[in-house]
């Protein structure tokens, strides 16, 4: 993890790539409970069996929003800013999802910070955030994250 002494010293960098992450195992379960927890037990995320005969996947996979509720946890060990003592994400910009993610797969995540703007009590920061599959080319995800942190 990378120390900032103060947000000024974050703004300058500006331009960098954090990460990556560990890695993440996406588990049946994992994906049950999220499913459970928002309602949406859609059987290509919830029916391995179903989803192993009749999905082009073979399997189930997570869901989208899933991917992007991990995103907090891929994120927290890119950096901390000494000094701070509450940082929240407050929102995101261009997202998308470039293929599912298979369940049985491990997940990670890089960051690369593209914008800083300082406010008289913290700075709100945009991340671009690219989550990858552990073995597979490319991306599943890549979202802007708007975050902020306060003094």
């Amino acid at each position: 993890m990378r120390t900032f002494n103060d947000l000024d010293e974050l703004a300058k960098a500006t331009g960098e790539t954090f990460g990556p992450s560990r890695w993440f195992d996406v588990t049946q379960d994992n994906v049950n409970q999220y499913a459970h927890s928002v309602g949406d037990l859609l059987w290509i995320h919830t029916d391995p069996e179903r989803a192993a005969r009749e999905s082009e996947f073979g399997t189930t996979i997570a869901h989208g929003y899933m991917t992007l509720g991990m995103l907090p946890e891929i994120m927290r060990p890119f950096f901390e800013v000494k000094g701070i003592s509450l940082a929240i994400l407050v929102g995101l910009d261009k997202v998308r999802f470039n293929r599912p993610i298979k369940v049985g797969s491990r997940i990670r995540g890089s960051g690369k910070l593209t914008n800083v703007r300082i406010l008289p009590n913290g700075c709100i920061y945009a991340m671009r955030v690219t989550v990858e599959v552990e073995g597979e080319p490319g991306s599943v995800c890549t979202a802007d994250t708007l975050s902020r942190l306060t003094a």
